[in-house]
């Protein structure tokens, strides 16, 4: 049986783990890994019959090209997931008789974290191998700050609802693929791409900043809850999200100047 004891008391998860469990963790990250292997391999494939150009692009376009592809996949997944947990699922409804909302698993949130688990492992191997083609070290940190909250979650079977508001913030992925794609197909003077700048921003409002905003007060709101978090969740709460939510700011900012970048260019050229 898995059993995690860090110093001072941080972290025991004896008590929740179970061989079960663990087997279902395990699946569930290998299955995350073989997910972005398939959709990377079927990216690389289907794009050709989809864009001419495909085949024209450098070794370097491709491999972010067909990276983008089993990230977008792992984004709607996790954002569909993560929207019926939390308000179509009964899972971490206020009231609900049974264990605190901050105690609340089941198998298929375990399953969702583990996919999530299997996918930013595979990006960050790939980050990493092919570093800095696929990001700095800004993603270095997003990715290793959320798979260091989700795997801590997935073990602890605690805060599992803070866990899925962050990762409903993957529903702007696509948006943000979806751009990459038109700049290196041509097409940045489309109105594809000015529509999407636009839903860009406002998706990232709402699901990055907004939700942010709704995550903390949902937080000082369940404070007492909170507090019966294990320590080292419990000062991960009060620290991982701050840093993400300051990376979303950052983000959003440089967001907000290429929308109104592209708005300007598109009135001109009218």
């Amino acid at each position: 049986m898995l059993v995690i004891q860090l110093p001072l008391g941080l972290i025991n998860i004896a008590g929740h783990a179970t061989l079960s469990k663990e087997l279902h963790w395990l699946f569930s990250v290998f299955a995350g890994l073989i997910m972005c292997r398939i959709v990377y391999q079927l990216t690389g494939t289907i794009s050709p019959l989809f864009f001419n150009g495909y085949i024209k692009l450098d070794d370097k376009k491709k491999l972010e090209w067909n990276n983008r592809g089993f990230s977008t996949f792992h984004a709607l997944l996790v954002a569909a997931a993560s929207l019926y947990l939390l308000i179509e699922s009964d899972l971490f409804r206020d009231g609900a008789p049974d264990d605190l909302m901050i105690n609340r698993t089941s198998a298929f949130s375990d399953t969702i974290l583990g996919i999530s688990t299997g996918y930013f492992l595979a990006d960050l191997a790939m980050i990493f191998y092919y570093f800095p083609a696929l990001g700095g070290m800004e993603y270095v940190l997003h990715h290793g700050l959320s798979m260091f909250a989700i795997v801590q979650s997935l073990l602890s079977g605690q805060a599992q609802i803070y866990i899925f508001m962050v990762l409903f913030t993957e529903s702007t992925t696509p948006f943000v693929n979806l751009r990459w794609y038109l700049d290196v197909a041509g097409q940045k003077n489309s109105k594809l791409y000015v529509s999407n700048g636009v839903a860009l921003f406002f998706g990232w409002l709402v699901a990055r900043i907004v939700l942010f905003l709704f995550f903390f007060y949902h937080m000082f709101a369940h404070f007492d809850q909170i507090k019966k978090v294990y320590p080292l969740g419990f000062y991960s709460l009060l620290t991982v999200p701050p840093v993400l939510a300051l990376l979303n700011i950052v983000w959003f900012w440089k967001i907000a100047k290429g929308m109104i970048k592209t708005l300007r260019k598109a009135r001109h050229s009218q």
